[in-house]
């Protein structure tokens, strides 16, 4: 599940103080492995710099063996959105993170990842990286956004407008974890073209 070569498969991207132990990122590649498609799932464990976790994706993308679709997840969303534009990709947002520079900006200083338990420090030069990163228009037709209605940490309707005219499953409750994504797997399997 880490970064090697994928054949016309996945790359999915967590969020901030995430990991690829997250419950998405292994119900998803569990779903996969049933499938038979184990080898068609990417899940780097991203560093906490953005400069280097996008240089981590697009080492993935460059090794890349037939078409790849992006998926992420709160500010893997966000990385998702620049990578797809950049690299002419599809792309599922769960629960993005439209505006990261603006939403992580109360993350400043020590921060612990949720997974691994690993300390680190996040900076205004992050912060600065991440609105370097800020794509001004999207192509619609290569998103699929999920959101749920009752995400605590992100405001949902930021997503609905910035990602109008693409596909969206918009889901009534919830949280910011997307409680409904065992739901939503076969669907997101097959938006990837598995």
């Amino acid at each position: 599940m880490d970064g090697g070569v994928v054949s016309a498969g996945i790359l999915y991207l967590h969020g901030f103080r995430s990991s690829p132990a997250s419950w998405k990122a292994r119900l998803l590649a569990d779903a996969l492995a049933a499938r038979g498609l184990a080898d068609r799932l990417a899940c780097p464990f991203l560093s906490h710099a953005p400069d280097e976790a996008i240089a981590q994706c697009e080492a993935i993308i460059a090794r890349r063996d037939g078409p790849l679709t992006v998926i992420g997840s709160s500010l893997g969303g966000f990385y998702a959105t620049w990578l797809a534009e950049k690299h002419d990709l599809a792309a599922a947002l769960i629960n993005p993170a439209v505006a990261a520079p603006v939403s992580l900006e109360k993350y400043l200083g020590a921060q612990t990842n949720l997974h691994t338990h690993e300390s680190f420090e996040f900076t205004v030069e992050h912060v600065a990286r991440l609105r370097a990163l800020e794509v001004a228009r999207i192509t619609p037709s290569r998103y699929l956004l999920m959101v749920e209605t009752g995400d605590e940490v992100l405001d949902y309707r930021q997503a609905v407008a910035r990602y109008a005219g693409c596909r969206q499953i918009v889901l009534p409750g919830g949280d910011h974890s997307f409680t409904r994504f065992p739901d939503h797997v076969a669907q997101l399997i097959e938006y990837c073209g598995l």
